[in-house]
Parts: C-alpha cells; sequence; structure tokens
C-alpha cells in the first residue's frame, strides 16, 4: 500500500451529484490521504499504514519540532481511495496501473483500512469509491510525506 499524506489546514471532497457537486468528507486541522492499495496488499499491509499514518508526527510542538501525531493536536483524517497512486511511471511517459488493486477487491480493502484508521482513535473522513473527485486542500508547511508499507 502506498499514501501520499499531506499535512492540512482544510481539506475537502467533492463529487458530481444530481445537483451538482456535493461535498462528501470534509476536514479542518489534520490529515489528507491519498490511499494507493496494490494487487498483492494484505490486511497486514492495511493494518501497518493506518497504524503509521495515525501516529506520523507531523505536528508542531510548542518549540516547533515535529513531535505531534493528529491524535495529538485533536485533527482529522480525510481518506481518498486514489488508484493512480499505486501506479507506476517508471518506464515511458505514460503510468502502467497493473499493480493497482482492481476496483471490486480493492472497494472493501479500502473500506477496511478506514476502518483501521478509526480504530487507531482519529476522526476520519472520507472520498467517495470509483467517484471523480474534486480535492481540496490547503496543505500546512507545505508538508508532504510518501509511505509503502513493507514488502
Amino acid at each position: 500500500m502506498r499514501c501520499v499524506i499531506q499535512r492540512v489546514s482544510t481539506a475537502r471532497v467533492e463529487v458530481a451529484g444530481d445537483n451538482g457537486l456535493e461535498v462528501v468528507g470534509v476536514i479542518g486541522r489534520g490529515l489528507l490521504v491519498l490511499a494507493g492499495i496494490a494487487a498483492d496488499d494484505t490486511e497486514r499491509d492495511l493494518a501497518w499504514s493506518a497504524a503509521k499514518i495515525a501516529t506520523l508526527r507531523i505536528f508542531e510542538d510548542d518549540e516547533g519540532r515535529m513531535n505531534r501525531a493528529a491524535a495529538d493536536i485533536g485533527g482529522s483524517i480525510l481518506a481518498v481511495p486514489n488508484f493512480t497512486v499505486a501506479g507506476n511511471a517508471q518506464k515511458g511517459r505514460r503510468p502502467s496501473f497493473d499493480t493497482a488493486m482492481p476496483p471490486e477487491r480493492a472497494e472493501p480493502m479500502f473500506a477496511r483500512f478506514v476502518e483501521l484508521l478509526r480504530a487507531e482513535g482519529v476522526p476520519v473522513e472520507t472520498g467517495r469509491f470509483r467517484a471523480h473527485m474534486h480535492v481540496h486542500l490547503v496543505n500546512d508547511g507545505p508538508v508532504t510525506i510518501v509511505i509503502e508499507s513493507p514488502a
């Protein structure tokens, strides 16, 4: 599992609905997580990623050091399913998504990932699986971290 994590002041996700754009997830201070699930990911990858993200100390303490996690500052997580994060652009100019988990398997895996994040004690909002989303964010810092679950 590969995740792009951005420390944000605010973030929201909109999807097209019957009445125009619908806001499906919104947070204030916290983390925006673009989650890419690979074809060979297991429950262990999901659990490792959820624990890592929930405890990632990328918020400043009183001395200006990155020493606090989202829960420590009363923050939230906006988790967005994003198969393109699991893509590979090493060869050629067009990325390959062969390593991404097929959507019918990835959807329940993403739901489980969200459950595991919530179990870590952090409020979690989500994007909508298989929807064309508009992700709005104010990156705080900017701080952006990429993690990959161990092979």
